[in-house]
């Protein structure tokens, strides 16, 4: 093929595609997998609809920065498979428990941000205390 004074780009561009080419297809090897990124974001948009009902607001919650990955991996799952009580018996403990824990300091994390946002002076201070 000739591209001219393109062909630095092109050779880039085949090069790096080449690199991912693995990798870049699963949408037609995983049956419901997003296809496009607007398939995505229409993914993500129920996922703020359901919130915006459930809680009555105009926008979601803060909680979809705490809990959206797991909120929008279970929307996307329950959408494609319908899960049953035995299904959800196989789940490993461990693994919830630990999921559950990362999730709880993710809250806590994002409570300090809000404590430190409302009143920067009081919460260096009570940070000052517990560090002296």
């Amino acid at each position: 093929y000739e591209a001219g004074t393109l062909e630095p780009g092109i050779s880039h561009f085949l090069k790096i595609t080449r690199s991912y080419w693995s990798g870049l297809f699963h949408c037609y090897d995983v049956q419901g997998l997003p296809r496009t990124n607007n398939d995505l974001e229409q993914a993500f948009g129920v996922l703020r609809h359901h919130q915006r009902r459930c809680t009555g607001r105009q926008v979601a919650s803060s909680s979809v920065v705490i809990r959206g990955t797991v909120q929008l991996a279970s929307a996307i799952a329950t959408a494609i498979h319908s899960f049953t009580s035995q299904d959800l018996a196989q789940v490993c403990v461990q693994t919830w428990q630990q999921l559950h824990s990362d999730l709880r300091q993710h809250q806590l994390t994002r409570i300090e941000q809000l404590r430190f946002r409302r009143n920067p002076q009081a919460y260096l201070t009570t940070l000052e205390k517990l560090l002296v």
